[in-house]
Order: structure tokens, then sequence, then C-alpha cells
């Protein structure tokens, strides 16, 4: 009789927990329509995929980033689609210009109520055709540019007791990948960033959420930099961002963004082959490192003496990108406005 007694007060301990952890989710989840969100480089590829959930939701959504006319372009697509949008020209490595960005989105929509940092740069190619501005230039825009906006909207956040900040940093801010080292570098720091603000802020009402994506298929290569052989770097770079499989549809990967938003979840990494690398890296580093090593080998070898320059994505095409292996990338970045001549 006492076993049977402990055995069920132990159960109804448990439905307890279990409807406590329920409550206290639901109390968590958020209703997007009418809530103000900043969106950073919003102007084309994930940023605007997400954009797009939220005006779909009714959210009111600000979206900034560096050129004009990719973001005039995102602007009027999102208004058509019902959207009430914002669009500023910020760079987030400015904090100067961050700061008056948000005042402006302050001013001209209400209070954020929620902050996605997307904008991001990378530069593809071997260490020995890295330099320290490469480096520099990472953590400007994928570590500074997130800082920069999270304490510019944070004094409102905290004035109201209540926020959402969404920083999407990369399966590249967990894993370290060979010919990615600035990138990785910038993203490892973003997300100790974001793990810190998570534990630091959750108890004044402000959930900060990290996200770490896997490959993508935004069409993205073709803004990347690439150095050493650019050609060969941007052939496996754009090709593994385009196999089924291997990469996830940005709509997929977005509308997990905004699912994470909506609930104010920790962490979320997205597609599979990112959670199995994720997992691996953690139980086994150094065996995660061994194999990577293996990687690098396989990758294009730098020219001695290499060449420092960098070169744009679109300017190293070659017989393998774009070809049929990158369709379904190609196809994104007429989707995600990665083109000049995008049209809906």
């Amino acid at each position: 009789m006492r076993r049977a007694g402990g055995v069920a007060l132990a159960l109804a301990l448990g439905a307890g927990a279990l409807g406590g952890a329920a409550g206290a989710a639901l109390g968590r989840r958020w209703i997007l329509r009418d809530r103000v969100i900043l969106v950073t480089g919003g102007s084309r590829g994930l940023g605007l995929a997400i954009a797009r959930q939220l005006v779909r939701q009714g959210a009111r959504v600000a979206i900034c980033a560096r050129d004009r006319d990719t973001l005039e372009r995102a602007r009027r697509e999102l208004e058509q689609d019902g959207g009430v949008v914002l669009a500023v020209p910020c760079d987030v490595s400015d904090r100067a210009a961050v700061m008056a960005m948000v005042s402006q989105v302050s001013q001209q929509l209400g209070p954020i109520d929620a902050l996605v940092n997307n904008a991001g740069t990378i530069v593809v190619g071997p260490v020995a055709a890295m330099t320290v501005d490469d480096f520099r230039k990472a953590m400007d825009t994928n570590f500074w540019g997130p800082l920069h906006a999270t304490l510019a909207v944070l004094p409102q956040m905290r004035a109201r007791r209540s926020g959402r900040i969404v920083n999407v940093a990369s399966i590249g801010g967990k894993i370290s990948v060979p010919h990615l080292l600035p990138y990785s570098a910038s993203k490892f720091a973003l997300v100790g960033l974001s793990e810190g603000l998570h534990a630091e802020l959750r108890d004044e009402g402000i959930l900060v959420s990290t996200i770490c994506p896997g490959l993508m298929r935004t069409g993205s290569p073709r803004h990347a930099w690439f150095k050493g052989r650019h050609r060969e770097e941007y052939a496996w770079f754009s090709v593994s961002d385009s196999l089924p499989g291997l990469s996830m549809a940005a709509e997929r990967a977005a509308r997990q963004v905004v699912q994470a938003l909506r609930w104010g979840r920790a962490e979320r990494v997205l597609s599979l082959p990112a959670k199995l690398g994720a997992t691996v890296q953690a139980l086994a580093p150094g065996a995660t490192s061994e194999l990577l090593a293996l990687v690098d080998r396989w990758l294009p070898a730098a020219h001695e003496p290499t060449t420092l320059n960098a070169t744009k994505g679109e300017a190293s095409t070659s017989e393998w990108s774009p070809s049929w292996l990158t369709r379904l990338g190609d196809e994104a970045a007429r989707r995600h406005n990665q083109m000049a001549d995008t049209a809906r």
C-alpha cells in the first residue's frame, strides 16, 4: 500500500510539473499581430523570408540593410502583401547609425517589441588567404552588429519589462568549419553573447533566442566573398548550399525562426544535418575536429603565393556554378531578392 501510495504521489507530482511547464510555456506565447518587430538584414535572403512571415501574422515590421535599392524592392513587396513596413538604410557595424535607426523605428512605428538580429557577412577561403581585416569585418557585422542593436533596444524593453530578441547565429557558431574561419569565429562569439543574454535578461521579462541554422537555400552565395582559388571556393560553397537533404529551404527556416520568437525559445538548431553535427561536436569535439581536418583536404588549397583580394560570388562563376547542381539555390536567389532583376 505504501509503495502504491508513493507511486501515485510521484505521478501526481510529475503531472503537476508537466502541467506547470505547459502553463508557463503557454504564458510565453506571443500573438504577433500589431507587434513592432525590427529585422536587421531584412532586405533579402533569410531576413526577407522572416519579414514575410511576420507581415502575414499582422506584425508591424521594420527592416534595415545597407543597400538602398535592395531594401526598397523588399519594402515594396512587403507592402504589396498588406504589411505595415518601414525600411531604414543602416550599416549595423556602425553604432551611431544603429542608434539613429532604432530611434526612427520607435518614433514611426512605436516601441520595439522584438528584435531579430539577422544581418551577416561571410568570406570563404583558406586561412592562408585571410587577413586580420577579414576577421575584423566579420566581427563588426556578425558580432558587434547584433550587440549594437541589442543595446539600442534594451532600455525600452527593460522599461516595459517585456521584449524578445532573436539572434540568428549559425551551426558555424558551434562547429568551426574549414575555409570559414572569420565567419565561424564571429558566430561563436554571437552564440556566447546570446546565451549569456538569455540567462541575464529572462527575469526582466526579456526572452533571448539563439538560432543556429545549417545550410539554407537563400541564394546568398552570390553576395558572399571568396578568396584564394575563388571560383573553386564559390563552386563548393554554392553547390553545398543548394543540395536537397543537405540544405533547407529559406521559407521553412523562417517559419522556425518566427516560431522561436513567438514562444521565446532559448535555442533552435535548424535542419537535421546541423542538429546531428551539433550533437556529435558536443559529445566528441576532438573526433569532430579530426573529421573536419579530413574534409579540409578536399577543399581548394591556396595559390602560392595567394592573392589577398576578395572576389564576390557573382563574379566567381564557373562550369560548376551555376549549373544543374545549383538549380535550387538559383531559384531561391530569384525568390528572395538576391538578384537586381528580381520580380515576383
